[in-house]
Parts: C-alpha cells; sequence; structure tokens
C-alpha cells in the first residue's frame, strides 16, 4: 500500500514538473510541447473606423480598459449594445485597434437570446455570415454579415508551432482535467510572428468544462 502511494506521487510529481516546464519552454529535448493556457473570451465586438466615426462621433478613439494576451490588442472602454430580431445584448465591449471590417463575436447561448443563427467561422471570415445592429451613444450601425461564433483556435509563433509538432491550419483535439473535464474538438492552430501563445474559446465552452481564463490544457494531435 505504502509503495503503491509512492508510485502514484512520484507519477502526479513527474507530470507537474513537466507541465511547468513545457509552459516555460523548456521541455526535455526532443519531447513536443504539450501545455497551453486558456483564455475564455465573452461576448465583444471588433469595428472599423467608419463604423467608430458613426458609433461614438466623428474622429472617436478607443480608450484603453485592458491589454488582453495577443500583443498590440486590447479591450476598450467603449461598449455597445448588439440588436438583433428577438433580443438585444447590452455593454458589449469593443477590443481594439481598430480593425478592417465590423464583427460581432458571440457565443451560441448568445445568438439564441438575440434570434440570429451564426455561423462557427474563424475571426475575418464573413461570408454567409448573418448581419446584426450594433448602437452606440452616438448613432446606430447595421451590418449585413460578420456576426460570428469564433472558432475554437490556439495562437502560437512559429517557433511554438515547432515546438509543439503542429502547422498552422491544423485543427487538434485539446483534453480538459478536473470534475467536468472531457476534449474539445475542432481547434484551429493559428501560427504566426507576433502572437503569443494562448487558446481561445467562449464562455459557452468555459462554462461547459469547467475553465477559466489561465487555465492550463493539453493539446492531443
Amino acid at each position: 500500500m505504502k509503495q503503491s502511494l509512492t508510485a502514484e506521487w512520484t507519477e502526479t510529481i513527474t507530470k507537474l514538473v513537466i507541465e511547468e516546464l513545457n509552459k516555460a519552454g523548456l521541455a526535455p529535448s526532443g519531447e513536443p510541447r504539450k501545455y497551453v493556457p486558456v483564455g475564455v473570451s465573452a461576448r465583444h465586438v471588433h469595428v472599423n473606423r467608419e463604423h467608430l466615426d458613426i458609433l461614438f462621433g466623428s474622429g472617436y478613439e478607443l480608450t484603453k480598459f485592458k491589454d488582453i494576451s495577443q500583443p498590440g490588442q486590447f479591450a476598450a472602454n467603449e461598449q455597445v449594445t448588439l440588436v438583433g430580431p428577438k433580443g438585444r445584448l447590452e455593454k458589449v465591449r469593443i477590443l481594439g485597434p481598430l480593425r478592417k471590417d465590423t464583427q460581432a463575436e458571440i457565443a451560441p447561448s448568445d445568438a439564441r437570446r438575440l434570434g440570429v443563427n451564426p455561423p462557427v467561422r474563424q475571426s475575418g471570415v464573413h461570408h454567409g455570415t448573418p448581419g446584426i445592429t450594433l448602437i452606440g451613444p452616438k448613432g446606430t450601425v447595421v451590418i449585413e454579415q460578420g456576426c460570428i461564433v469564433a472558432e475554437r483556435h490556439i495562437h502560437m509563433t512559429p517557433c511554438e508551432a515547432t515546438a509543439f509538432g503542429v502547422q498552422n491550419g491544423q485543427k487538434v483535439q485539446v483534453k480538459i482535467n478536473g470534475p467536468r473535464g472531457g476534449l474539445m474538438d475542432e481547434v484551429m492552430i493559428r501560427v504566426r510572428d507576433d502572437f503569443a501563445l494562448d487558446m481561445h474559446i467562449d464562455t459557452d465552452d468555459g462554462n461547459a468544462f469547467g475553465l477559466k481564463t489561465g487555465d492550463t490544457l493539453e493539446i492531443i494531435k
């Protein structure tokens, strides 16, 4: 019995040490990295210059509330109301900086409340997506397309992709431990030089698996 407990503790401690080494980019030579931090992303919008002027006034500039995980991106103090055929969502935060196209990223539960049926899409891919109405303090914008449920994805640099043994555009499974653990399928790998390692999921996924921002998950290819 004592020997069995010792073996279990050794296995547990070894796993924790390897996990910490992975997170620090110090995995033993020849062993691929496995663990990524997760960020649970609440509903939000991206706006372009034209629409920001309509919503908040000509020449208005976003003001930073806080930085978010990806370099140069931030949550703004500015918020809008989203309106769909069946309901509305108030105090939806804008993320900066400005984008080429205005986009609303919502969870499936948000979509049911609004009465829209957005597909699961990568950010910026708007063809065939429904529109939505945005209301700001100075005006209203109706976009004809751009309402999406964001695809689960993991940001990483090319060096990190090599360390994990994955490629841009590859889809992987991610394992979640704990009392509400399980596997997430269809997680897209997104690789770019200026990315910071982070997995992005929406609040519905976070609630379903009992996750919070900063938790560590394991990539399973």
